[in-house]
Formats: structure tokens, sequence, C-alpha cells
């Protein structure tokens, strides 16, 4: 690993604690990125799960919002609107309030950097097709919180649009807004993972530069589902919006090696290769919501996994770019070592151990239906303690296990040190 520069160093270590408010209560949107915020050796503070929506129950705006008063206002904040505006991501696209309900949710925050002298980084959703049940008001708040980020009151606002298939309507909206916003605004496809890059740019905002190599470069030009946009462009989108600057050639700070396809052995004999090089990220975007086992394997078997900046292969492609690309924006940044190598085995347990092996064998045993019973969470916890321990720097035990949404999708999960 080349040496941390020292002014990074100094940023890092200066950093303070972060407040998050994230879109709801799933791992991916809470655990996740405040896990990431951790490496710098502070615990940010964030709402309990039990604050925040799920599928069914949306957050209480008020309740957030008492919490949100309730904080130490020590460092930056990063904000969900559609949590504080609507109860969660489920609840932006079916919510019955008016555009002037959700804005009154939000108000607090068009003085918060005035009251409290730091910064606010803010993003919101574009929902997606056909869930979504008022298009037009969603617009309509949209419009009014990139207005408050052209008159300063957000330090940064994200605009991202959720899931979008072909025929939603999301991607034109996104392109009008973009032609209209101002510098502090992004307007890009994603939703899971943008809190997790608001953390990266919030903590680690020191200049960083990152090349991509693809498994499948012809393929990566391709239109890829759930954005409507080549891999090769959201990859841009992605690493622009955590803080890096895209480089097609010469050296760069951070390699970023996206599986999108083909030999898995060759892959995981390509990244070791890189990793002798430099610093590595590995998004794999070559399944939706599933890693492939055999490359990961492959890593393993070759030790290079614990050598990473950072993994993904949970989500989406955008969901894994972007989760890829935080984490490593602050690994590079001068992160603990015992949080970052924790955070790897976070990462690897979720995204490769039960999204690609665990998952499938419940989904067998367990129907869908019944997830949210204890039956199900005994056989999680048998099937998953199977493939434990995990070694990485350290070897981690896999000590409790659910199903937070009382559905196969997602697990939550407690690792402990061997």
């Amino acid at each position: 690993m080349r040496p941390l520069p020292v002014l990074a160093a100094l940023l890092l270590a200066s950093a303070q604690a972060q407040t998050l408010l994230p879109l709801d209560s799933r791992p991916a949107t809470r655990t996740l990125p405040a896990q990431i915020a951790g490496l710098t050796g502070k615990t940010p503070h964030l709402p309990p799960a039990s604050l925040l929506g799920t599928a069914a129950r949306g957050a209480d705006p008020a309740a957030l919002s008492d919490w949100l008063r309730a904080q130490p206002t020590d460092g930056p904040l990063v904000v969900s609107l559609d949590a504080l505006a609507y109860g969660g991501l489920v609840q932006s696209r079916n919510s019955p309030l008016s555009a002037a309900q959700a804005l009154a949710h939000l108000a607090p925050l068009k003085d918060w950097t005035a009251r409290t002298g730091q910064p606010v980084y803010a993003f919101i959703t574009l929902p997606r097709e056909p869930d979504a049940a008022d298009r037009a008001r969603n617009l309509a708040v949209v419009r009014e919180v990139m207005a408050w980020a052209r008159q300063g009151h957000l330090t940064e606002l994200h605009i991202a649009w959720d899931d979008a298939l072909p025929g939603s309507p999301a991607p034109a909206e996104g392109a009008a807004l973009a032609a209209e916003a101002p510098a502090n605004v992004r307007v890009y496809p994603g939703a899971d993972e943008v809190a997790s890059m608001l953390v990266a740019r919030a903590l680690a905002p020191q200049p960083q530069t990152v090349r991509f190599e693809y498994s499948d470069p012809a393929r990566a030009e391709q239109v890829i589902k759930y954005e409507g946009i080549p891999l090769t462009q959201s990859a841009r989108n992605h690493a622009e919006a955590s803080g890096f600057t895209v480089t097609d050639s010469g050296p760069a700070d951070l390699t970023v090696y996206v599986y999108n396809g083909g030999d898995p052995r060759q892959a995981a004999l390509r990244v070791s290769a890189l990793l002798r090089r430099g610093p590595v990220g590995v998004a794999d975007v070559g399944s939706v919501n599933m890693g492939n086992a055999r490359m990961w394997r492959d890593l393993q078997t070759l030790r290079q996994s614990a050598n990473l900046q950072a993994l993904a292969a949970w989500g989406t492609p955008g969901n894994n770019l972007g989760t890829a690309l935080a984490h490593a924006k602050l690994a590079l940044s001068g992160a603990d070592p015992v949080r970052q190598d924790a955070l790897l085995a976070r990462e690897y347990a979720n995204d490769v151990i039960y999204s690609a092996e665990v998952r499938a064998t419940l989904r067998k045993v367990i129907p869908e239906k019944e997830m949210n019973a204890p039956a199900a969470r005994e056989a999680l916890l048998r099937l998953a303690h199977t493939s434990f321990p995990l070694r990485l720097g350290q070897v981690y035990d896999l000590r409790d296990a659910a199903l937070p949404w009382g559905r196969s999708f997602e697990w939550e999960f407690d690792l402990s040190v061997n």
C-alpha cells in the first residue's frame, strides 16, 4: 500500500463526528454508511432503526425532527430528505402528503448551517415507476430544495432517480433538472448508495483520482438495467459524486476493478495483479443483488480480499459502484485499520456469503411469506454458520443474525473477532 499523504492523514484525524439521518432502516442504507463514516475512528450520530421507516411503516417525520434537534452539532449533517419529508423511500412513492406538507417537514434544514455552523449534505430521489403515486408532488419538492441549494442553505444536494426500468420518466426528469442545476447539485441514477457517497464527500474531501478497469470492456459500454445509461457513465457519475476525479490513463490513487462478466478466475488473478501495483477496490456487477461466488472464493484462496480498499456486490450496478467508491475514499484517507478490516468482513459476509450463497438456500427451506417467523431466523443462523469463520485480516465468527424487514432480501448480522 502506498504511503498515506500527510495532509490526508491530518484531515481525517481532525474529522468531527458526523450526524447521519438515513433513507430508512435497511442495513444497506443505515448500517453500511454509518460503518463507512466510522472508518475515521469516530462514531457517527445515528438514529435507532426503530425510528426509521420500513416497507410497511414510514418513519414519523416529527419524531425524526425531534431526534435531529437533540443531536450534538459537532460535525456535518448527511440527511435523506425522503426520510424527513415522507418517512422513507417506500413512503416517498406513495405518501398522500402535499408538496407544501412535505416541505414543512424539511423546514428545519433550511437554516441548519446558519444555526449550527455545520454543512448539510442532502439527497432526495425521483421515484420509480409504476410505484409513484404523485410524481408532480415529488418533482415540486425536488425543485424547491434545489432552490435551497442554489441559495446556499444546503452545502450539497444529490438528486438520484430510483430503479429506472425502460419506460420510466425518471431519466428525462433527471436530465431536465440537471440542465438547470447549480454547481452544488448533482443528478444521477441511484438511491440506496447515496448516503454512503455523501459521507465520503463530507469526511474525506481531499482530492483523489480513480481509474476503472472492466472485466468486459465492450459490455461496459452497454446501457444497464435500472439506470438507463451505460455502465461506464454510471461509474463516472458515482466516482465524481463520491469526490473522485476520473482518469482514463496514467497513474491514479485508486483502481476500481469492475467485474461485469467473463471468467471469474481470470478476474481474481487480475485483481491480484493490480494489487501489486497499488490500491484497488472491486465492484462486482456481473449479476444484480449478488456477488460472483467463484471469483470471491478465488480471491480468498489468493488471500487478497483483506488487501482491498473496498468491495461491493450487494445491489444494482450503481449501488455497488457507489458504496465501493465511498468506502475506498475513506480507506485511502487513513482509515482506522481495525475498523477497515471489520468493514471488509462485513461487506464480504453480506455481499458474498449471504447474497450469493445463503439467501438462495434459505428461500428453498422457508417460503418467502414466512420469513418473519421464528423458524426463518433459526434456519438463517443454521445455514449462515456453515460459512464461518471468515478470514480477512482477522478471523471473524457469526455472532447473531436476523431478517430485519421480514423478508429474505437482506439480513442484519453481528460478527465477532475470533
